[in-house]
């Protein structure tokens, strides 16, 4: 993610059923008799607006209608450690906004100033888009917390034109209800730079943006999520920002801005770096920085 840069294009898009069970018996008296027993589970719908996931569905699963938890709820075990809890899941960027650069550099409200709705994003040198991974990460991501018992939101899962807007991606938190909302990226900084990072909301005050209640809790959140991301990952925390401890601390930015729950962004490493770049483009790196994500919000939710 660079949202210092004008937008620019993206290379290319990546983008249970309910079980009915029947059952006849026949009653021992000489009278024949039937019964049918019909359980319906709850069905994924789609729109172009967000996507709930609430039993272990697949990578793609596609979204639900509002984006606000109302699909299937997760943790149907009670015991199960996430259960009760809500996770928002925000995939950076959107395979295709490229195709909508009119709507996407359209500026929207942050509080404090305005911004572009929304960018491309960045890619590798090889031409794995940014959003093409933001997305495989967070479904691996969505997979483990479902196991844990989280009802998990995305606030987009390739299913909608373009955005949704950053004033939009944070107000899906929000109207969630959400116990932790992580956002997804991949950094495009100078080769060279290497490393992942968690950005921070810094104290912001002004138009509709207050963060002083998330601060401290999105600062507990992030350090979980360093700690845990470099033991699965084992990555270090960038060495061109945040003097080693893999935290910055940003203001411009909307999605954060704009929250009134607990959110960091995670930058997973810097695809303009080649080294940093095979490695965001290997599946089993990917899964592994699922594992660390969920690790890192599961201990935050756990506390």
């Amino acid at each position: 993610m660079s949202y210092d840069e004008s937008p620019q294009p993206a290379r290319r898009r990546f983008g249970r059923r309910p079980l009915t069970v029947a059952v006849a018996a026949l009653v021992p008296t000489g009278l024949a008799g039937w019964l049918v027993w019909q359980g319906v589970g709850g069905s994924d719908g789609s729109s172009a607006s967000a996507a709930t996931a609430g039993a272990a569905p697949a990578a793609s699963a596609p979204a639900s209608p509002t984006g606000r938890g109302d699909g299937a709820p997760g943790g149907g075990d009670p015991a199960a450690p996430l259960a009760g809890k809500v996770v928002v899941v925000d995939p950076g960027h959107n395979p295709r906004n490229r195709d909508h650069p009119t709507e996407i550099n359209e500026k929207v409200d942050i509080g404090t100033a305005t911004k572009e709705c929304d960018t491309t994003g960045t890619a590798t040198a090889a031409g794995y888009a940014e959003a093409a991974f933001t997305l495989d990460v967070s479904r691996r991501l969505r997979t483990l917390l479902v196991q844990q018992g989280a009802t998990v939101t995305f606030t987009q899962d390739d299913d909608r034109p373009y955005g949704p807007c950053v004033d939009e991606r944070a107000r899906i938190g929000n109207e969630a209800k959400a116990d932790a909302v992580v956002s997804v990226h991949a950094d495009g900084s100078a080769a060279g730079n290497r490393g992942f990072h968690v950005i921070l909301p810094a104290l912001v005050k002004g138009g509709a943006a207050d963060t002083a209640a998330i601060v401290g809790p999105s600062r507990a959140l992030g350090e979980r999520i360093v700690a845990d991301f470099r033991r699965e990952t084992g990555t270090d925390p960038a060495n061109y920002l945040g003097d080693g401890t893999g935290l910055d601390v940003r203001d411009d930015l909307g999605g954060l801005n704009l929250s009134t729950v607990p959110k960091v962004f995670l930058e997973c490493g810097n695809m303009q770096d080649s080294a940093d770049a095979a490695l965001l483009s290997d599946a089993e790196w990917r899964e592994k920085a699922a594992r660390g994500l969920a690790a890192g919000i599961s201990g935050f939710l756990e506390k």
